[in-house]
């Protein structure tokens, strides 16, 4: 969808090759692992116990490689030196007093009270966003972070009780770990890793349905699955949630970035 009070397209990279191959494959994994979990654990009769626990083995590798390796890669694979890519990491994964402000103004209009504001920033001096993620998901992505590893650490007891990683009793670790807080609950060290694993599961599902349902469910958001699942490309034209901060208004980018609409709109690399 263009503007209509602008004639002109602004078409960037949102996302590189590698953002989009981290994203769809952490949306497949999860999708399978939440499915196949509930399934070993409900019983339902859709498939057979050993086919589910054979996906969720197969997905779990794909869930880590692209949480732990991946995705830190494309994290820290922007800005230039060290403090350019601290810089970059806070400015975009941090929730900060802009998100807050942000966030205010996001709840005071669903009760009517204002525009929904910018979300999407992008700088046309530097030729780079400030921001892209909207700011309830830079509060949820530090929790995913955590639950994800507590995911792992209760899936590998469940897993095997005696899981060693280069001879090491990984597995029992983390069950004398949890014998010093199970007891709190009353349960043993292993029924107590099993009731985390479903709470995490449950998470997992519930920020599913507030990525996806709630924070997506509007079309003038959908030019952002389009991006992160195929093009990776944005046009900064169309206003809905994007701020493009223009330090001179006479000034356009050294690098071409206006066309006319009867051109091929020119891509940029953030």
């Amino acid at each position: 969808m263009k503007s209509n009070n602008n004639p002109k397209t602004m078409v960037v990279e949102r996302y590189t090759i590698t953002d989009r191959i981290a994203h769809t494959v952490h949306a497949i994994a999860m999708i399978v692992l939440i499915i196949t979990g509930l399934k070993i654990y409900a019983g339902w009769e859709f498939m057979s116990f050993h086919t589910a626990r054979t996906l969720h083995m197969i997905a779990v590798p794909f869930l880590l490689a692209v949480n732990w390796i991946l995705i830190p890669y494309n994290i820290f694979s922007e800005g230039h030196g060290l403090m350019g890519k601290i810089s970059h990491f806070v400015d975009h994964y941090i929730f900060g007093p802009k998100d807050l402000a942000r966030l205010v103004g996001i709840i005071k209009n669903f009760f009517g009270k204002g525009e929904y504001p910018a979300f999407t920033v992008y700088d046309e001096k530097t030729g780079h966003y400030k921001t892209k993620l909207h700011p309830l998901m830079k509060i949820l992505i530090p929790l995913e972070g955590l639950a994800l590893f507590l995911i792992t650490v209760s899936g590998i007891v469940l897993y095997k009780l005696d899981w060693s990683l280069f001879g090491l009793p990984v597995a029992q670790w983390i069950i004398s770990i949890s014998g010093m807080i199970a007891p709190t609950f009353g349960m043993t060290p292993v029924g107590f890793l099993r009731v985390l694993h479903l709470l995490m599961t449950y998470w997992f599902i519930f920020e599913l349905v507030v990525h996806v349902g709630i924070l997506e469910f509007d079309p003038r958001v959908w030019k952002y699955y389009k991006a992160i699942f195929w093009s990776g490309k944005e046009d900064l034209s169309d206003r809905h949630f994007v701020e493009v901060e223009r330090h001179n208004p006479n000034h356009l980018p050294d690098r071409e970035l206006w066309r006319d609409p009867s051109d091929k709109p020119s891509e940029v690399k953030e």
